[in-house]
């Protein structure tokens, strides 16, 4: 009785995540998922048509868990089925390899009541590897310290591994772009909260954790969706001066660092990113001027893989 009490009384929060062939960090991470502190929790898995057994593994050990199947991997797309499904007040954004800690989700819930015009907590993602050390550090925080990180000369995004939203707003600004698969997701969404007249927010004390591999893989995945996208996200959001700007420095990034460490992926991605603009067809709003400029983009992450 007393946890039917407490659950009506606190608002539904959905956790969200995406899955591709992680069966054992999916269950890792749905077993961590099980300790949160909060009653009133929906989980929902959205599965990009994994092979490896991850479905039958949800279905039968984490019976409790909404399971959505996609018929293929249709990338970033597949999360906004989830959010489209999702019936929380606010959505808790997991990576299949992630997991929030055991107090976050209480002590996001209570920021998010507090100022209707915080639009996004963004979680302190931590290493997931140094776990056993440091879960128990915030156990006992006090909720009324100060614990946001606020940045006076540029606007932040937030990390997809852990994160807190308005399902309203999300629902409002259309949530993840589909046209981008992977990648720079997180950023193209800021640009459009932002935008909308609401903050993100970073707080150290709403935690999540995630496998950030202990080896950096050289993929071309990474780099040609990450060079593709930043083109896009120019085009999507900047004042067209601003975007014209940004996209000279582009096209010549991507002829520079593929020189530079002898690899035709940038070049690719930029072709294809041209290529493909129709995809973008009915998409650019250009932001607010302040937004553009005080939004911090890293487009020069793109060009990092292969040093």
């Amino acid at each position: 009785m007393e946890g039917t009490a407490q659950r009506m009384n606190q608002p539904l929060v959905s956790i969200v995540m995406l899955a591709w062939n992680r069966k054992d960090d999916v269950r890792e991470s749905l077993t961590r998922i099980r300790q949160i502190d909060y009653q009133n929790l929906e989980v929902i898995v959205v599965d990009n048509a994994s092979t490896d057994g991850t479905q039958d593994m949800v279905e039968t050990e984490f019976p409790e868990t909404r399971l959505l199947r996609m018929f293929k991997n249709i990338g970033i797309e597949a999360y906004n089925i989830g959010f489209e499904n999702a019936k929380g007040e606010y959505l808790v954004i997991i990576d299949d390899d992630s997991f929030p800690a055991p107090y976050a989700i209480r002590r996001m819930v209570e920021r998010f009541e507090a100022d209707p015009q915080l639009g996004v907590l963004a979680f302190d993602v931590r290493n997931y590897y140094n776990y056993d050390d440091i879960k128990n550090e915030l156990k006992n925080a006090d909720i009324n310290t100060e614990t946001a990180a606020i940045a006076n000369d540029y606007l932040m995004s937030f990390n997809g591994a852990g994160v807190g939203v308005r399902r309203d707003l999300f629902k409002k600004i259309g949530y993840y772009p589909e046209e981008f698969f992977l990648y720079n997701n997180e950023m193209d969404c800021a640009f459009k909260i932002w935008d909308a007249g609401y903050r993100i927010e970073f707080h150290a004390d709403l935690v999540s954790y995630h496998k950030f591999s202990p080896k950096n893989r050289a993929s071309w995945r990474a780099p040609f969706f990450y060079t593709r996208n930043a083109f896009w996200l120019a085009w999507k959001h900047y004042p067209a001066d601003m975007a014209l700007k940004i996209t000279m420095k582009l096209v010549y990034d991507c002829f520079y660092y593929s020189m530079e460490q002898n690899t035709f992926v940038y070049i690719k991605a930029m072709w294809a990113a041209f290529r493909e603009v129709g995809k973008l067809r009915g998409k650019r709003k250009a932001v607010q001027r302040h937004v553009a400029e005080n939004l911090r983009v890293p487009f020069n992450l793109s060009f990092t893989f292969f040093r």
